[in-house]
């Protein structure tokens, strides 16, 4: 099947609606995904059993209520479409009751204390804005999840909040520069670049710590690892080829629009990126994304790894939010243009976001924030935990000049001659880019770089779109106001450059010298979740959550509860198997290695060859002495962790992870680490880096 035919075939997209809903009923619901209109029940049933025929026409059986709860997965619950008749018959049905409304439990999800283990019901409710599909014979029906007294348990309700909040305030924006003419909505765009690892499945299900914890947590280094720079861009193998290309299939039949694929830097890294979609959509099909990667690279005798930093010693994963805002007549309100200089338009919305970047650097820093990121922030192959803006020259110059009262002159729009004739001559942009700012301006949108590749997109976009909406709206008011509208919005750049442009920095991201300089700016660096999350319950940040509705105060402690939570409890994980894997195959490795080497000295002694001057009895001596340091660190650590009393408050536990366990399996890797340097190869238990990193043909 050629490409066009395959895009969308298994979701009940608008091409599918209009053609199977009567046009009266069709008509309604563009409506409601549109305007936000609600939809009659009568209607949601002639909708349901439209939705279902189509379903089973495909071969589904089985609907779900597809949700995205605090855990960052997606979650479901499964029920058929059969429905029992006279006779032991059943027929194949589907209501509107059912198409709108789920009742999953809502106890057993995380809730930061918003419901009790005997508070269990919980409701889902349909979102028309993003479109059913079918997934492994069910019919998937993508819906926002609520506990039974109203607070939202999910990444997506809020998400929507925040997109209608910044809709309404990018709105008054417009109609004061006239520009507001057919248009019913600003709507955020977001396209999610998604880095991920490939390594041997058989190779993966002998690491313990891969398995529970998706990340190693031993491992030398391998003889070679990026150094060479040679992975990045390279010739893509055939396994990783053929994974590829089933992830395109899977993920076009899904109306996912994946683009770009490549080798990334560190060995067995590579890159997917979709073309940008309105922002809740873009965030329902990375969740599903990174479900295909995980099962298709299984079925190809593969294992992806979506944790930050699966290996030490290279670069780890991340995933690049790409962030702008467009119009439901296809205007993108952050494109310069030709001359940015004289768009008034667009300054204005870029100002806005300098201001509400610095203002919420804390929450932006936050929602970036857990426990494996933490590893990759700041390590060179991220953004630093200190959040910064990078503009390029061209645009700091023009909000310079305005700041100055001096005149801009537009840059001409030069070209690169190759001094090759047959190469044609290249336009050179009017700005270079920086990977090594949190958010960077790319030409027509900001890249948010700092999120961990395992992260929902939700989070941080629920913080740039309400963040932004709060500064629009304060430029709306005196905007709407101002006498002279232009002067107005001069002074509006000169006092946000002002007190704000501290926020804006061109440089290296990963200089020392930029650690410094942060800090005389004023600028945080919250280096760990556990410094971000307390300023989650920020008073200002809790002033502009509920302002907007995006959540109300319990909603606001729950999140916070919630993130260190999973701080601790993934950290626990990861020292559990830890002390694990050393009493279960290093110690026992230890063993036989130091057995065997004593067997050969001994037989050396007894046939009179000396001993002290041997090969095998300095390595004996260093094995023994670092296992009695194993067993020391690991018992050091084992000891720690019953020393926690995980009964207390979240933010007190997961401080306590952080100062006293984190060290002592940094401790511990560190001496396992140094004995796979000189053990032979046939001991160790377990697979190496090199095995890990270079076993994909």
């Amino acid at each position: 099947m050629k490409v066009p035919e395959l895009y969308g075939i298994d979701v009940f997209n608008d091409e599918t609606m209009k053609d199977l809903l009567p046009s009266d009923v069709y008509k309604e619901l563009k409506k409601t995904i549109e305007a936000g209109e609600p939809l009659d029940i009568d209607l949601a049933n002639v909708v349901a059993h439209a939705m279902k025929d189509w379903a089973v026409g495909k071969g589904a059986t089985h609907f779900t209520h597809w949700f995205q709860p605090m855990t960052g997965f997606t979650a479901e619950k499964h029920d058929s479409f059969i429905d029992p008749q006279a006779g032991g018959k059943v027929i194949m049905r589907f209501s509107g009751k059912e198409l709108v409304k789920g009742e999953p439990d809502a106890s057993s999800f995380p809730s930061g204390g918003l419901r009790a283990t005997f508070e269990a019901r919980g409701y889902t409710a349909w979102d028309p804005t993003s479109y059913a599909f079918i997934k492994d014979n069910t019919l998937c029906i993508p819906t926002a999840f609520t506990s039974y007294s109203g607070e939202a348990l999910d990444k997506k309700t809020p998400l929507l909040r925040s997109m209608e909040a910044v809709s309404r305030q990018a709105l008054r924006i417009l109609k004061i520069f006239g520009n507001d003419a057919g248009v019913h909505t600003v709507r955020t765009t977001v396209g999610a670049e998604q880095e991920y690892f490939l390594i041997d499945r058989e190779l993966f299900k002998k690491r313990p710590d891969l398995v529970y914890t998706g990340r190693t947590l031993f491992g030398a280094s391998a003889p070679k690892g990026q150094e060479m720079d040679d992975h990045y861009f390279g010739a893509i193998k055939p396994g990783v080829k053929k994974f590829m290309s089933d992830l395109d299939d899977a993920l076009w039949r899904l109306a996912v629009p994946a683009k770009t694929e490549h080798n990334e830097v560190a060995p067995s890294q590579h890159e997917l990126a979709p073309i940008f979609e309105t922002t809740n959509l873009a965030t329902d099909h990375n969740q599903l994304t990174m479900e295909l990667m995980k099962k298709i690279a299984q079925k190809n005798g593969l294992e992806c790894l979506l944790q930050e930093k699966p290996f030490d010693g290279i670069n780890g994963s991340g995933k690049h939010n790409n962030w702008s805002l467009s119009t439901d007549t296809g205007v993108n309100l952050l494109e310069p243009g030709s001359t940015p200089s004289q768009n008034a338009q667009f300054l204005l919305f870029l100002t806005a976001t300098i201001k509400a970047v610095d203002e919420y650097q804390d929450l932006i820093r936050l929602a970036a924030a857990s426990a494996g990121n933490d590893h990759r922030l700041g390590a060179n192959e991220a953004p630093p935990a200190i959040v910064s803006m990078y503009l390029g020259d061209e645009l700091t110059e023009i909000l310079e000049a305005i700041c100055t009262d001096t005149q801009y002159h537009e840059r001409s729009k030069s070209r690169i001659d190759l001094g090759v004739t047959v190469l044609p001559p290249l336009r050179q942009d009017t700005t270079d880019r920086n990977r090594t700012s949190t958010f960077a301006f790319t030409g027509n949108k900001f890249e948010l770089r700092s999120l961990g590749s395992a992260a929902s997109l939700s989070g941080p976009n629920v913080v740039l779109n309400t963040a932004i909406a709060q500064e629009l709206e304060v430029f709306a008011d005196r905007l709407e106001k101002a006498d002279n509208m232009l002067d107005e919005e001069k002074k509006i750049i000169k006092e946000t450059m002002e007190k704000h442009g501290r926020i804006i920095f061109n440089g290296n991201g990963y200089s020392d010298e930029w650690v410094e300089e942060a800090k005389k700016r004023g600028l945080l660096n919250l280096k760990t979740t556990v410094d971000a999350v307390p300023y989650y319950t920020a008073e200002k940040n809790v002033k502009l959550f509920t302002k907007y509705g995006i959540y109300n105060e319990s909603e606001i402690n729950a999140r916070a509860d919630i993130k260190l939570e999973s701080y601790w409890k993934n950290i626990n994980i990861e020292a559990l198997t830890m002390t694990a894997m050393v009493r279960e195959g290093y110690t026992g490795a230890l063993i036989d290695c130091m057995k065997d080497l004593s067997a050969i000295l001994a037989r050396k002694k007894q046939i009179g060859l000396p001993v002290e001057n041997s090969m095998e009895y300095p390595r004996l001596k260093k094995i023994s002495e670092g296992a009695e340091k194993m067993e020391i660190a690991v018992n050091d650590l084992s000891d720690a962790l019953g020393q926690c009393d995980t009964g207390k408050d979240s933010y007190t536990v997961a401080l306590y992870y952080k100062d006293e366990i984190l060290p002592r399996m940094d401790s511990l890797r560190k001496v396992v680490d140094g004995l796979e340097q000189i053990v032979p190869k046939k001991y160790w238990p377990y697979p190496s880096y090199g095995d890990l990193l270079y076993s994909v043909t």
